[in-house]
């Protein structure tokens, strides 16, 4: 028998208006789920899956309305069911983010965040004043979780060796919270960044394969595929109609899915602007399946730890910036590295730093996630929302991404500004992976394209069961070279050149230059340590032309295959300093 949403809601001590934060429940999900529907039941339908979600649990309500629980544990599984099913029927959430003690947000709008008209907010949602829900739907958050997890899975069907991993990350784009309209654009999996003595002269190398860093690389690959779209609409429209029929356009492969592979997601420039913008309505969202390294994680190494408001915010720990170090896992704080990194000094020894992913993460919510190239073609592309798998600490995850410099920013040029985006835990957590993180990445971006593995430490594919020194399509060389196709080709701006070198090309785009320097100087304002650089020598080389279809690779489309590998193989991978050098 069902007890009335009304009474369900009065007894779990929640409001039912809205998604605006509300107590959480003092009881279990299950024991509450009960209470509400004594009809529910639970089935234990998998109990065969990966370590962290060996256990799939579905809780059917009302006779007909299925919810779906995974986790390491039969038990964690059937929390999670009912949280599903508590979070969708009665608008109950366990979230972290829900708890009534946590004072996340202080009054008033911080600079730049600017929110749009009768609350709707505008791309990257900044509407975070004190009375406003600065978090995702828990329906929905679910949703776009388990959207990045079935696709890895899907794409990595049939690949033992290159499916493991410890972080997986990818973007989904919506057309506002239509759930029917989600599309995964790009995932990878990663934990580790490239050797001192592979680093490229040519920008042919990955540099760091964490993964919500080669996932956001992904992204903009899409983005350069929109622009190569909006190219090849503009040679159509100028060519003569041909000789094809609707009928022979029909039988062509693929041709049912073609519409939603033609959508176009960008305007073209106007109303004094010489920027593509991107269309009203389309957000994107960062999933991850736990807190990304550095502040956002460091403070939270127990999930069922107090999500209170940090009990020492002042602490000269909380909000420094930290590094990744080369050949490990975990960060170090910059103030505990080297200071500049110099090119000669990491060949003869020095360890290679890279920024931590809450660093970077803070950075994408001032610069946007286009980076600085095509920041000449598109204005900033802001995230709309992160959800994670485990570790959500709300005051941590905030403080990271955003808070630690909302004070501090000032000085950004229209139209940069500080991002704010909505966070969201699933409901289905993973647990902690203690398997040993693997040396390689693996990256999938949407349209088709073929699964690309990356060495970590050299930076180069590996590819066809063979070590080999190809770049991979998301390397600083094949932006490079996207880059100066398009804006060759690109109709509605005006006429850009691409400098001599990388470098020079990148510190032409004045704007986010500027932006890059405000956002530089509000860390070191706040003293949270000064953002660490590669080698100045690492960007200054210069575009290669490409002189044959395989240099071309990067930008065809291939099919959904993965290079399946035998044992030896299998070892090699593991064994990634006998693999040639990476910068040729």
């Amino acid at each position: 028998m069902k007890v009335s949403s009304g009474t369900a809601l009065r007894n779990s001590g929640n409001v039912a208006s809205g998604h605006h934060p509300k107590p959480q429940p003092e009881k279990g999900p299950v024991m509450l789920l009960h209470e509400l529907f004594t009809d529910a039941h639970f089935e234990c339908v998998s109990s065969d899956g990966l370590q962290h979600s060996k256990f799939t649990v579905v809780v059917t309500v009302n006779d007909n309305q299925r919810f779906e629980g995974t986790g390491p544990s039969k038990k964690m599984a059937k929390n999670a069911a009912a949280k599903a099913a508590l979070a969708s029927i009665c608008n109950i959430s366990f979230s972290p983010l829900q708890q009534s003690k946590f004072g996340l947000i202080s009054a008033g709008t911080s600079n730049g965040a600017i929110g749009g008209p009768s609350g709707v907010a505008l791309n990257g949602d900044n509407s975070f004043t004190q009375n406003k829900n600065f978090e995702l739907p828990q329906t929905f958050a679910d949703a776009v979780g388990k959207l990045v997890i079935e696709k890895f899975n899907e794409v990595m069907k049939g690949s033992d060796v290159y499916s493991r991993r410890k972080v997986l990350a990818g973007f989904v784009m919506t057309h506002g919270y239509d759930v029917k309209t989600a599309r995964v654009i790009s995932l990878a999996t990663g934990t580790k960044c490239v050797s001192g003595e592979h680093m490229s002269v040519t920008g042919s190398v990955i540099n760091d394969s964490h993964a919500e860093i080669i996932a956001r690389r992904g992204l903009m690959d899409f983005f350069y595929s929109q622009l190569d779209l909006l190219c090849q609409q503009a040679v159509e429209a100028a060519a003569p109609p041909t000789a094809a029929t609707p009928a022979q356009d029909e039988a062509e492969p693929g041709a049912a899915e073609r519409p939603a592979r033609q959508e176009i997601i960008f305007n073209k420039p106007g109303d004094g602007t010489n920027l593509y913008t991107l269309k009203e309505g389309i957000y994107f969202h960062l999933y991850i399946n736990t807190a990304p390294c550095g502040d956002a994680r460091v403070f939270s190494p127990h999930e069922n730890d107090s999500m209170d408001v940090d009990k020492h915010p002042n602490r000269k720990a909380r909000g420094q910036l930290r590094t990744k170090v080369e050949s490990g896992e975990g960060t170090i704080p910059v103030k505990s590295s080297d200071g500049i990194q110099t090119w000669d000094g990491v060949l003869q020894g020095q360890r290679l730093l890279t920024m931590s992913c809450s660093d970077k993460i803070s950075r994408w919510n001032v610069l946007g996630l286009q980076g600085s190239l095509l920041a000449s073609i598109i204005e900033p592309i802001y995230l709309h929302s992160i959800v994670l798998g485990s570790l959500l600490h709300p005051a941590h995850m905030y403080r990271a991404i955003c808070g630690r410099i909302e004070s501090a920013i000032q000085g950004l040029p229209p139209p940069y500004r500080l991002n704010k985006p909505k966070l969201a835990l699933m409901t289905s957590a993973e647990s902690r992976n203690q398997t040993k993180p693997p040396n390689f990445s693996i990256n999938w971006i949407t349209n088709g394209t073929e699964v690309e593995i990356v060495n970590s430490f050299t930076g180069k594919l590996i590819n066809n069961n063979t070590n080999t020194n190809k770049m991979s399509r998301l390397s600083k060389q094949s932006f490079y070279q996207r880059y100066s196709t398009v804006i060759a080709r690109l109709p509605g701006i005006p006429c850009r050149e691409v400098k001599p070198t990388y470098f020079e090309t990148k510190t032409s785009v004045a704007e986010y230059q500027q932006a890059k320097r405000e956002l530089f100087a509000a860390f070191s304002k706040e003293d949270l340590g000064e953002w660490l650089k590669k080698p100045i020598e690492q960007d200054q080389f210069t575009l290669i032309v490409a002189k044959d279809s395989e240099q071309q690779a990067p930008y065809a489309s291939q099919p959904q295959t993965v290079p399946m590998p035998n044992d030896a193989n299998a070892a090699t991978v593991g064994n990634v300093s006998s693999i040639g050098n990476s910068s040729k």
